[in-house]
């Protein structure tokens, strides 16, 4: 038999098949079909890459419970026999991963790209990780691989959009992007890639259009893509000062989708704080969000997720606050890992500048935040997404009455946010303290302008 892309698979069952494929085109397309795989494993034991591939998915959870979760589908992978090279790799990724020993499974899924160019499953598990480790041109050259062996897939050119966007290659970028959308106007992480683009440009109106123009794509999509390309549509509504559709969109399609979710959780706690940032009021919004990040506990799986899991408990004042900062002490203390300097040199005084705005030690909170702003990508996530604690610590700034510094951050801000609402008034509210009319003036102009 054969999957959807035409790799050979080792397997006598319609089910099964139609289960890998599910999982294959519903891993890269965001689509809830992905699940499939699970009953298809359970009914298919000895199928090594059905079980490596639900294994893989319960890893994808993000949360401190996916081993355990994982574990059986993984022994039931590496006791299967009769598996191609490819699908021994797949059992062999899905191993590291459950291990946690990730550097060596991203030269796997490398490897195993630049040999089976159309494995899908592969070049998105490669980029996963090396976007969760910030090593963003190994997610640009993990996609390259798969050209031009998967020139007709649209994912893989949405992928390779994403690359080059992380990159800063914005003109390759939008190639891509577009290029993916040519043949497949849904997909829905070149939409994604497109959303950066435009921010990253300061293209407001422009990416606030786009987006709105395809979000009906994203209606039926698991709950990651659907709240998170609706995020990105958000950040514009708050340059715009578009108040009503903001909130509109935090209650109908960010935060109500899996709450239980860790991408969910991180999505609503960023757009949260930097609603409030705007000088927005949320009225009751964070004590749902709280409620849900508390139950996760001590988790610290990513230090990205963590940080900001940390920033909604110190928010609403939660006593799980404390015991998660304990976690993450005690996690930059473990060396056994490969991501502790990571822990140790960048999430540690993250997590202590977090704790201190939430404390309103302001003074704390620039100079323990300041210390990993400039290394956070190791961490993970997007430039866009580790904008919020470049936000925290510029709320710090002004709430510690650092104007100077203040002033420069706003400008420099004002480069890919030119006419933001909410930047626009905050500069002129510095520049008044500083004794600056003329200026103030200007920046209150930009604001009425909209």
């Amino acid at each position: 038999m054969h999957d959807l892309y035409g790799l050979p698979i080792t397997c006598n069952s319609d089910a099964t098949r139609q289960g890998i494929d599910d999982f294959v085109h519903g891993f890269i397309s965001f689509q809830t079909k992905a699940a499939n795989i699970l009953k298809a494993a359970r009914a298919d034991p000895g199928n090594g890459l059905a079980n490596a591939y639900a294994a893989i998915l319960y890893m994808l959870l993000e949360a401190p419970s996916a081993p355990s979760l994982a574990q059986p589908f993984l022994d039931n992978a590496l006791a299967a026999t009769g598996l191609s090279p490819r699908e021994e790799a797949a059992v062999e990724a899905a191993r590291l991963f459950v291990a946690g020993d990730i550097p060596k499974l991203i030269e796997l899924c490398e490897a195993t790209v630049s040999a089976y160019p159309r494995d899908m499953v592969m070049l998105k598990l490669g980029q996963y990780h090396t976007f969760n480790i910030g090593d963003f041109p190994a997610m640009l050259r993990v996609a390259q691989k798969a050209q031009p062996g998967a020139a007709d897939i649209p994912y893989a050119h949405g992928m390779l959009a994403f690359g080059f966007e992380e990159c800063h290659l914005l003109d390759d970028a939008e190639a891509a992007a577009r290029h993916a959308l040519r043949l497949d106007d849904s997909e829905p992480w070149a939409h994604h890639a497109l959303a950066h683009i435009y921010l990253t440009r300061g293209q407001v109106a422009e990416g606030t259009a786009f987006l709105e123009s395809v979000a009906h794509h994203w209606a039926d999509l698991n709950s990651f893509m659907h709240s998170h390309n609706w995020w990105h549509l958000a950040l514009f509504y708050i340059s715009a000062g578009r108040t009503d559709d903001l909130l509109a969109a935090y209650d109908t399609h960010v935060w109500n989708q899996n709450r239980d979710y860790s991408q969910d959780q991180v999505g609503a706690v960023s757009l949260l704080a930097r609603i409030e940032f705007a000088g927005i009021d949320v009225g009751d919004r964070w004590q749902d969000v709280a409620d849900h990040v508390a139950r996760r506990g001590a988790d610290t799986v990513s230090p990205f997720l963590t940080l900001q899991y940390l920033y909604a408990l110190g928010r609403t004042g939660r006593a799980e606050g404390e015991a998660l900062l304990k976690a993450i002490e005690e996690r930059a203390e473990d060396d056994s890992r490969h991501d502790c300097q990571v822990w140790r040199d960048v999430a540690l005084w993250a997590a202590h500048g977090i704790a201190a705005h939430a404390a309103g030690d302001y003074d704390d909170c620039i100079r323990f935040l300041g210390k990993a702003l400039p290394r956070l990508a190791e961490g993970g996530g997007s430039h866009a997404q580790r904008d919020l604690f470049d936000q925290i610590h510029l709320d710090a700034l002004i709430r510690a009455g650092r104007t100077s510094r203040a002033q420069q951050v706003l400008e420099m801000r004002r480069t890919f946010d030119p006419d933001g609402v909410p930047l626009n008034a905050m500069l002129a509210d510095i520049y008044e303290t500083s004794g600056l009319p003329d200026q103030a003036a200007q920046a209150r102009a930009r604001v009425s302008s909209d």
